[in-house]
C-alpha cells in the first residue's frame, strides 16, 4: 500500500528556458576551449523572433557569440520558419561587459603558499548536494523517468522516427511510495510534445505512449498508471515563440526534480569559479560518495560561503534518518577526505574545460553517459575504511 507520491518534471532541450542555458553554456565551452581561465556569466532570454545574449565576461578568446547562438538554435531543431522560430531568421542581439572589478578583486586573491587559497569564492550563496539509493545513478527514481521520457522524444524527433514532433516538450512523473520510502510503481505520467497541426490527439496518444512512456518506465507502469498525453489538447505552437526562455529558470530539473533541497543559483552559463555551479558539483560527488561507502541510503549535504573567501562558512550533513553514523560524524569525515576550496574543487573535478553545453538539458548529475567527474565514487572505499 503506497503512503505517499512524489513528482517530478523535466522538459525537451527546444523548451524557451532550456534553449536559453544551452547558447549560455555553449559560448561558456567556446570560450573555455580558448581560455581555460576565463570569468564568464552568460545570461540568455528568448522570445518569438528574438534571442538577447548578455552578462559580463572577462576572457582573451575571440568567440563570434552570433554564429554559436544561431549554431546552438539549429542543433536544438528550430532550423525552419514552420515552428514561428528559427535560427536563420531570428534576431540575436548581443550586450556582453567585462566583469566588474569589485567582485574579480574579491575573487582573485594574491599568490599564498597554498595555491587553494589564491581563489576566493565567486559569490557569497548555500549549495547543496544530494544523492540516493534509488536507481543506479544514485539518484531519486521520479526526476530520473521524466528525463528518460524528454531524452526520447528528442531522439526520436532526431531519428525522424516520429517526424510530425516539434523540438519543444515536457514531462512528469508521479511515483507512488510504500511506508519505507521504497517506490511502488508508476502512479501518474504526464508528456506533453509539441507537434504538427495535422496530427491528431489519437495519434499523438498511441505514438507517444508505444514508443516513449512504455519504454522509457516498464516496469514501473501498471494497469493503475495514468498516462496523459498531451493533456492541452494541442501543442502547435512552441518554444520562444510559445513561452519567453530565460537562462536559469528551471533548477529543479537540472538538479533532484525537488527531492531535497536547492540552493539560490543557477548553473548554465558560469564559469567554474562561481559556486553556484562548481559547489554544487562538488556537494552532489561528496554526497554519492557517502551513498555509495553505505553509510547512509540518503544523504544531502550543505555547503555555504561568502564572496571572495576560499574556504567555506559551514558544511552540514542531513541523512534523514538513514546514515549509519551521526550527522555530526559525517561531517568531520568530509572536512577530512574533501576541501572544498573552490581552487581545490576545479583543479580535482578538472572544471576549466568545455564540458557544460551537453548539461544544459536533461540535467547535470546521474549521466553515466558523460562519464562525469562529481559522478564518481572513488572515495567511497576511503570513506568506509574511515568511519
Amino acid at each position: 500500500m503506497s503512503l505517499y507520491l512524489f513528482t517530478s518534471e523535466s522538459v525537451a532541450e527546444g523548451h524557451p528556458d532550456k534553449l536559453c542555458d544551452q547558447i549560455s553554456d555553449a559560448i561558456l565551452d567556446e570560450i573555455l576551449k580558448q581560455d581555460p581561465h576565463a570569468r564568464v556569466a552568460c545570461e540568455t532570454f528568448a522570445t518569438s523572433g528574438l534571442v538577447l545574449v548578455a552578462g559580463e565576461i572577462t576572457t582573451k578568446a575571440r568567440v563570434d557569440y552570433n554564429k554559436i547562438t544561431r549554431q546552438t538554435i539549429r542543433e536544438i531543431g528550430y532550423d525552419r520558419p514552420d515552428y514561428g522560430f528559427d535560427a536563420e531568421t531570428c534576431g540575436v542581439l548581443i550586450s556582453i561587459h567585462e566583469q566588474s572589478p569589485d567582485i574579480a578583486q574579491a575573487v582573485s586573491k594574491s599568490q599564498s603558499a597554498d595555491k587553494y587559497e589564491s581563489l576566493g569564492a565567486g559569490d557569497q550563496g548555500i549549495m547543496y548536494g544530494y544523492a540516493c539509493k534509488e536507481t543506479p545513478e544514485l539518484m531519486p527514481l521520479p526526476i530520473v523517468l521524466a528525463h528518460g521520457l524528454v531524452k526520447r522524444l528528442a531522439h526520436l524527433r532526431h531519428e525522424k522516427k516520429l517526424s510530425y514532433l516539434g523540438p519543444d516538450g515536457k514531462s512528469q512523473v508521479t511515483i507512488a511510495y510504500d511506508e519505507k520510502g521504497h517506490p511502488l510503481r508508476a502512479h501518474t505520467v504526464v508528456l506533453s510534445a509539441q507537434h504538427a497541426p495535422d496530427v491528431t490527439q489519437k495519434e499523438l496518444e498511441r505514438d507517444l505512449t508505444e514508443h516513449i512512456v512504455k519504454p522509457v518506465l516498464e516496469r514501473w507502469l501498471d494497469p493503475e498508471t495514468q498516462i496523459l498525453i498531451n493533456p492541452s489538447g494541442r501543442f502547435v505552437v512552441g518554444g520562444p515563440c510559445g513561452d519567453t526562455g530565460m537562462t536559469g529558470r528551471k533548477i529543479e530539473v537540472d538538479t533532484y526534480g525537488g527531492y531535497g533541497s536547492h540552493g539560490g543559483g543557477a548553473f548554465s552559463g558560469k564559469d567554474p569559479t562561481k559556486v553556484d555551479r562548481s559547489a554544487s558539483y562538488y556537494a552532489r560527488y561528496v554526497a554519492k560518495n557517502i551513498v555509495a561507502a553505505g553509510l547512509a541510503s540518503e544523504c544531502e549535504v550543505q555547503v555555504a560561503y561568502a564572496i571572495g573567501k576560499p574556504r567555506p562558512l559551514a558544511i552540514t550533513v542531513d541523512t534523514f534518518g538513514s546514515g549509519k553514523l551521526p550527522n555530526g560524524d559525517l561531517a568531520k569525515l568530509i572536512h577530512e577526505h574533501f576541501d572544498f576550496r573552490p581552487a581545490a574543487i576545479i583543479e580535482q573535478l578538472d572544471l576549466r574545460r568545455p564540458i557544460y553545453r551537453c548539461l544544459a538539458a536533461y540535467g547535470h548529475f546521474g549521466r553515466p553517459e558523460l562519464n562525469l567527474p562529481w559522478e564518481k565514487t572513488d572515495r567511497a572505499e576511503a570513506l568506509r575504511n574511515a568511519r
